[in-house]
């Protein structure tokens, strides 16, 4: 179906829930993706921080592809073994000793939304309850992660929101410490907040972050659907900012394609879950459980994450660059590969200038392009990048 065709078939079927780029994709290799006319982008997108391991890793193709012939789903009223055996990987590779499956960062945030609450019932009663998250963050679209993302574009029209949800500044400790109450079970963050603009949660404020809950025996939750499974340049964004969360949630890029999402607590906050307190029919499906243990595998042996440790500095490096020469590049932030940068000017037309030039990126908060591209990008693939930018930019100075 030739792509006009298709834009006016997807308006005619389908909720007006998004605004697509006037292309369709039909296939993908490596950091490159092809439209229907058969013209290439190179992806910076990555499907949103999702195709971890880009298009069509022979790894992760095997394993679908095996774990298809054997078994798509049985449901969690039996053991099946891939889930076991990612749970056993996350777990060793991790601060958690127990993880809840699911399908998508909302219900990974969901999940420890309800396991915050329920631990906080149980061990100080019914009055601790109130979750404190940051503004501008982002942590999906249940009503009850809606709530807990501090932005009011994505609550309007929702109301009444759940209750008890408090929200302060990122980075702002006194005000965090004057947010919390008797009636605070947690306090949920991004370490780098994605959809909220690409701010980084400071190394100092965290330990800081930290020590107050200890001392007010409130949980900490990192919400790194976004920074997880080596967005950072480490596994885990927490591995390199001086502190351990008490739940944290996974999803994007942990099957590396495959809808997956994770839950991951200590031993004693898992415990205030039982059977029946939680659960999700395709939560730790055999067939999404086999492909994210195919990404965790490659990314732990097969030197993944060093590369994207490399190439997010070289990144970073390269979009300072263009900050040096031109005065419409207000800012650059992030870490490891996952970078922003604001402009001082409207950020989805410089978007639509790459696409038309075979680049693939992202705009958020309006002004702030968002750089993603899968773990396996090269030092290459990054020049064009930052090449194609500089002329896009250079036109609007």
């Amino acid at each position: 179906m030739p792509t006009e065709d298709l834009r006016r078939e997807t308006e005619r079927v389908l909720m007006p829930t998004y605004a697509p780029s006037p292309i369709s994709i039909v296939r993908g290799r490596g950091s490159r993706v092809y439209d229907l006319e058969g013209r290439e982008y190179l992806d910076f997108v990555a499907g949103i921080a999702v195709n971890t391991l880009g298009h069509a890793h022979p790894d992760l193709v095997a394993a679908i592809q095996k774990q298809a012939q054997h078994l798509l789903h049985a449901s969690n009223l039996y053991y099946t073994e891939p889930q076991v055996k990612l749970a056993k990987a996350l777990v060793d590779h991790s601060f958690a000793k127990k993880v809840f499956f699911c399908n998508s960062g909302a219900e990974a945030n969901e999940a420890a939304i309800k396991l915050a609450r329920r631990y906080a019932h149980q061990k100080h009663g019914p009055d601790r309850y109130e979750i404190i998250t940051m503004l501008n963050s982002f942590h999906g679209r249940t009503m009850a992660t809606l709530t807990a993302t501090g932005q009011e574009k994505v609550q309007k029209g929702f109301e009444p929101l759940v209750p008890g949800f408090r929200y302060v500044p990122l980075n702002d400790l006194p005000e965090l410490e004057k947010a919390l109450s008797s009636k605070t079970a947690a306090v949920m963050l991004e370490p780098v907040q994605g959809e909220g603009g690409v701010h980084v949660a400071d190394r100092t404020y965290l330990k800081g972050l930290r020590e107050l809950c200890r001392q007010h025996d409130v949980l900490l939750v990192f919400d790194e659907v976004q920074t997880g499974m080596g967005r950072t340049g480490t596994l885990f964004a927490y591995e390199q900012l001086g502190v351990h969360p008490d739940i944290m949630t996974l999803a994007k890029g942990l099957g590396g394609g495959v809808p997956i999402g994770a839950c991951l607590a200590t031993d004693e906050v898992a415990a205030a879950f039982s059977p029946g307190a939680h659960a999700s029919t395709f939560g730790g499906n055999p067939l999404s459980c086999a492909a994210a243990l195919a990404v965790l595998r490659v990314l732990l042996e097969g030197r993944v994450l060093e590369q994207s440790r490399r190439m997010g500095d070289y990144l970073a490096k390269g979009l300072f660059d263009l900050k040096d020469r031109l005065h419409i590049v207000k800012d650059v932030r992030g870490l490891g590969l996952l970078q922003g940068m604001e402009l001082t000017i409207e950020g989805n037309p410089v978007v639509d200038d790459c696409l038309a030039r075979g680049l693939l990126i992202n705009c958020t908060m309006e002004r702030v392009l968002r750089f993603v591209p899968p773990l396996i990008i090269t030092q290459h693939e990054i020049d064009r990048l930052l090449d194609t930018l500089s002329q896009v930019l250079i036109k609007r100075v």
